[in-house]
């Protein structure tokens, strides 16, 4: 079995995928996914495969279509208010 950055590739696909959900509160530096071309960055997002929340705020999902309209999901941090 082929080793991929310590971890046996058959428990590999467990670490993948979405962290978060809809509406939950992120810190800047939160992972949100990782390894997923599932998903796009949207605003306050950080990274290309793995995305990271760039501000404290609330995530939130977008849907667009694009060039070819084909569906995609974007992940947006709203930012936090100081009140």
């Amino acid at each position: 079995m082929a080793r991929k950055g310590g971890i046996s590739n058959k428990y590999y696909k467990e670490t993948a995928g979405l962290k978060v959900t809809g509406g939950q509160l992120v810190t800047a530096g939160t992972i949100l996914t990782r390894q997923g071309h599932r998903w796009k960055p949207g605003t306050n997002i950080i990274g290309r495969t793995s995305l990271v929340a760039a501000c404290d705020g609330q995530v939130y999902f977008t849907h667009k279509k694009d060039h070819y309209r084909k569906a995609s999901t974007y992940i947006n941090v709203r930012p936090k208010t100081e009140a």
